[in-house]
């Protein structure tokens, strides 16, 4: 796959085809680049583009071009493709719009006509601005840009966008991070944007992978790209698109793609050890982050500043996210604390106070002493003045005395500027050549190293774990069917997601059947029976034993009805609530109540277009929605990945015994989970939702007190 791109990525020959101003703009920014290999323009008239003699068509070309951009319109397009795919080309670029991606009733056929005309030959796009390779100056490029040439023994980011007006912003960033290639990816016809990744990540001078991403091309694409990226130790920072209603009708209209749920993206970035961040700011840092250090083995941070004002705001940014500023040690605070004067409260964000600015001696034992610490990122905050009517000289002192204590402590390091104005792009290239990785803005600096820990310890999990991480392979039986591919052509998907039922049998089981079906297959669940009159409820409540719950069947959010009543002891109780339950539903369900329950918990599963069967897991109860307290796995799931979720909610500190309270099973509860995923998998295409809230975790056992099963399971509906 990455030997079908390289001819297109790396070409000696560029051919132009076309005489507008696009067309031209290529052959103008390549020659401004330096580009060394030959660049071939073809125009029926024209005798040259740009002083460079024109060929008037690929026929008269001298041999068959590596990268061709074609910049006519999508009806010649195909013609010119199909002359370029007889002539074994290398590769095109397709910038005419009006294909699959446009709302056009001829947009289809023409997308078909595009890919039947290629052949094997790759093709980007359509619609869509190309490729600048900054690494040999070959640009395929329509406009301008704001980048410069990678130089000689060294290396940059790669960058893919689904937007090329976000890669021409891109190109105009100074916040220097340097860029090796950066990519449009278009609407993805014939050639996806995982193809294009694992093309681009092979080549040496890439350090790191930046994505943004509309929709998923192909679930095994990403999945072989990760795992080619873990061995190439190159991280990858995604951008995906999507969270809101209003994103996702964005990408509809832009790509024609299928986005897929944003929980559901989530799962699955994490699960390949993709770093995901949601704005371009952050999206900057963290390529810049890890471009410089790579992925951290550790969240702990340690900062150094000469306001308590910046260290108060360093801290406060870390609050909430995956990083931590750890207390200093006894010995290592004595160690910091010898190298200040005595006003100086040594802590973690440091504030060293302006007593020793501009003394490079002791600053360089003061921040000496802080970088000993062992931690995972050394960060000081130091905003630079601006030039035109400042001096820096003062500053340069601190980043020796920074530079240095990282060089005897082994340690990586960031300097952190509050605002992007304040460090300018040439102070950016020096603090990279120091060793030292720029960063521009607090919050983007503090998401860029949570998501550098992640990554860190994403591969340490994954290189530990069989099959990367993804659950182990299926049982037999267990897959049914393929995630819904952005398009047609994409590349073939050889490990399917778990489907689910489609949505057209939405009558849900009643209790009754759900649980009997759930407890067939050995989930813990409460004895429990029907009941259809009061007598029989009483009858029922005696063979179970005092106290139980009573519920009306029929009913899919019982709770909103008043469907439920807990914790009967007497007949007398039983005989009021199910007088006034009988009339709510199709009948009664008594149940011996759930008692020691600790908290509960929801475990639903739900379809996505995309991944197929989605595992939430949250907090439960009344209040699941008003809390939004879930996390969301693919299936089939992990024990670890199961665990890490519960940990993960802000309800866990009452699952581990919250302030001396009793402890919940979490074990147990983990069992549970797993269980409900095996039953999801063994009945793959049967089912369209299934729903438990709550599963109650006990101090011994979870068990499943409610359980709402969508799917092809009618027959269950008349068990006793």
């Amino acid at each position: 796959m990455t030997a079908r791109l390289h001819r297109l990525l790396h070409p000696s020959s560029i051919a132009v085809v076309g005489g507008g101003a696009f067309a031209t703009n290529v052959v103008r920014q390549s020659l401004k680049m330096g580009f060394t290999g030959h660049i071939w323009p073809i125009h029926p008239t024209k005798p040259d583009i740009e002083g460079i003699p024109a060929f008037r068509s690929i026929a008269d070309l001298p041999v068959p071009p590596d990268a061709t951009f074609i910049g006519v319109n999508r009806f010649a397009t195909i013609d010119i493709l199909r002359e370029l795919a007889a002539r074994k080309a290398g590769g095109a670029i397709s910038f005419a719009a009006g294909f699959l991606e446009a709302d056009d009733p001829d947009g289809p056929r023409l997308q078909r006509e595009l890919i039947e005309a290629a052949g094997d030959m790759p093709v980007i796009g359509p619609n869509c601005y190309g490729l600048i390779n900054y690494a040999d100056g070959a640009l395929l490029w329509p406009d301008q840009h704001g980048g410069r040439r990678l130089a000689p023994g060294t290396r940059g980011a790669a960058i893919i966008t689904q937007s090329s007006n976000i890669a021409c912003n891109l190109t105009m960033q100074k916040r220097g991070l340097p860029i090796a290639f950066l990519m449009t990816a278009g609407n993805q016809a014939q050639t996806g944007l995982s193809e294009m990744a694992l093309g681009l990540i092979e080549d040496e001078r890439v350090s790191v992978l930046g994505l943004h991403i509309e929709g998923f091309d192909s679930i095994p694409g990403f999945e072989r790209l990760a795992d080619r990226a873990r061995e190439l130790k190159k991280p990858i920072v995604a951008m995906k698109v999507g969270r809101s209603e209003q994103a996702r009708a964005a990408t509809i209209s832009h790509t024609a793609s299928l986005a897929g749920s944003d929980a559901g993206s989530d799962a699955f970035l994490k699960r390949l050890g993709i770093a995901r961040v949601h704005s371009i700011p952050a999206f900057l840092e963290t390529l810049k982050l890890l471009h410089g250090v790579g992925p951290l083995s550790g969240n702990r941070l340690s900062s150094m500043s000469c306001s308590g004002g910046e260290a108060s705001v360093m801290a406060d940014a870390a609050d909430g996210r995956a990083v931590t500023f750890p207390p200093l040690g006894e010995t290592h605070r004595d160690r910091v604390k010898a190298t200040l004067g005595p006003l100086v409260a040594v802590a973690n964000p440091l504030d060293y106070h302006t007593f020793i600015w501009n003394d490079e001696p002791a600053m360089t034992a003061t921040f000496t002493a802080m970088v000993a610490g062992g931690f995972d990122l050394d960060m000081l905050v130091l905003d630079f003045p601006r030039t035109d009517r400042c001096s820096d000289a003062d500053w340069w002192p601190t980043v020796r005395a920074f530079e240095a204590a990282l060089r005897a402590n082994d340690a990586r390091g960031a300097i952190v500027a509050s605002m992007a104005e304040n460090l300018p792009e040439e102070h950016a290239d020096e603090l990279f050549s120091r060793g030292i990785v720029p960063l521009h803005g607090i919050e983007e600096a503090m998401a860029a190293a949570a998501e550098a820990a992640f990554v860190g310890r994403a591969w340490r999990d994954l290189s530990s774990t069989p099959n990367g991480g993804r659950g182990g392979p299926a049982k037999p039986g267990r897959s049914g069917g393929e995630a819904s591919a952005r398009n047609p052509h994409s590349a073939s998907r050889g490990s399917a997601p778990l489907p689910l039922k489609g949505g057209e049998e939405r009558r849900p089981l009643d209790e009754a059947s759900a649980k009997s079906l759930l407890a067939a297959q050995g989930l813990p669940i409460p004895a429990g029976r029907r009941a259809s009159s009061v007598p029989e409820a009483l009858a029922a409540a005696r063979t179970l034993g005092l106290p139980v719950a009573l519920k009306s069947l029929g009913l899919a959010h019982k709770s909103e009805h008043g469907a439920v009543r807990l914790d009967l002891h007497t007949q007398a109780e039983i005989e009021a609530a199910a007088s006034a339950l009988l009339p709510l539903g199709t009948g009664l369900y008594v149940e011996r109540m759930i008692e020691n329950a600790i908290a509960e918990l929801i475990v639903g599963i739900s379809p996505d277009p995309v991944f197929g069967a989605l595992l939430t897991i949250g907090s439960g109860g009344v209040l699941v929605e008003l809390l939004a307290d879930t996390a969301t796995l693919l299936l089939p799931a992990t024990r670890d990945e199961i665990e890490a979720a519960l940990r993960s909610l802000k309800l866990f500190p009452l699952l581990d015994g919250y302030r001396g309270r009793p402890k919940g099973d979490v074990a147990a509860a983990i069992d549970t989970i797993l269980a409900i995923s095996d039953f999801v998998v063994d009945n793959a295409g049967r089912i369209v939702e299934l729903d438990i809230n709550p599963l109650i975790v006990c101090e011994r056992g979870a068990f499943i007190a409610d359980a709402l099963l969508v799917g092809d399971f009618e027959i269950l509906e008349k068990t006793p």
